[in-house]
């Protein structure tokens, strides 16, 4: 596959399964954009191996090996060998031209490879572990793409890993019912202690004040992430700000709609309507214009 063909692939993957964030990064010039879809599509790429029925996948051990050859292929397209791949191309190309370290790339891995043995969390804390990967290590890849204002590299990268936090624990919440129909609980199991919910309750059994109140509460800790992620933004290079304000603005929108539905997360998947989603686009969008006229108009090596 050709370099352009595989970031097309990318791009329609990450059209297809994340379209929040697809609607966001439409938001960034042209020539970044194409790097944050091969980043996601070589995320989502991992996660649908790990998250494949046995039948497709052989079970644990089948999408244990299917890990591993992706990890394999990676290691070799990152040394140099070309690999016919939809999605490595792209990938590979985006971590060397911004010097992504392996050390995320690693740590996201490790935090996919936990799924396919550990379903279960017993405290905060240790959701925080595997989210270190999962999510905050995506935040960080994303960070050489979307450019920091000069000096800003390392104090940007808290936020970017809260930021990371915050749409995972979103998504999580929205997906309790999915992500128990693969056999996984991520609300920590301390939590469903602390307010008496079972996970026969989480599908639906009963206790429905108690999960409620469990939700909200995880809730509140998910907008905590938001919050510290904020001051973040500003360190973005300017034509990057839109894109990230609206996916905050999309995401913390789901957040809204659970909200808005009595913390109920079972009787229907929160989303965003589209007028919503128009809307904070739209907002968003002229901030994106004139950012990528300035940008354009900027001298070679100032930003």
């Amino acid at each position: 596959m050709t370099l352009t063909a595989s970031y097309e692939h990318c791009r329609r993957l990450n059209a297809r399964h994340g379209r929040s964030f697809y609607l966001a990064t439409l938001l960034l010039p042209a020539w970044k954009r194409r790097h944050v879809h091969a980043l996601y599509g070589f995320t989502r790429h991992v996660d649908d191996i790990v998250d494949a029925s046995g039948e497709t996948a052989a079970g644990t051990g089948g999408r244990a090996a299917a890990l591993d050859e992706v990890t394999l292929r990676l290691g070799a397209s990152l040394a140099g060998e070309e690999i016919d791949d939809p999605v490595l191309p792209a990938f590979v190309h985006t971590v060397r031209s911004f010097g992504i370290e392996r050390t995320d790339l690693d740590a996201f891995l490790r935090s996919m490879r936990t799924d396919l043995t550990v379903t279960r969390y017993a405290t905060y804390d240790d959701l925080l572990v595997y989210m270190e990967g999962s999510a905050a290590a995506i935040g960080l890849m994303m960070l050489p793409v979307l450019e920091t204002v000069p000096g800003a590299a390392r104090q940007a990268r808290e936020p970017a890993r809260e930021l990371g936090r915050a749409f995972q624990l979103t998504n999580f919440l929205r997906d309790v019912a999915e992500d128990l129909a693969r056999g996984r609980v991520y609300l920590p199991q301390e939590d469903l202690a602390k307010f008496g919910v079972t996970e026969d309750d989480l599908r639906g059994g009963g206790r429905e004040r108690a999960l409620r109140e469990l939700v909200a509460f995880e809730a509140g800790r998910a907008r905590d992430h938001y919050r510290r992620a904020l001051d973040g933004v500003e360190l973005l290079t300017p034509s990057s700000r839109p894109c990230i304000r609206a996916a905050y603005d999309l995401y913390g929108g789901i957040l809204d709609e659970i909200a808005a539905a009595g913390h109920d997360v079972l009787r229907a998947r929160a989303r965003v309507p589209r007028r919503r989603r128009a809307a904070i686009f739209a907002r968003h969008l002229l901030a994106a214009s004139a950012a990528g006229r300035a940008e354009r108009r900027r001298p070679a090596g100032v930003r």
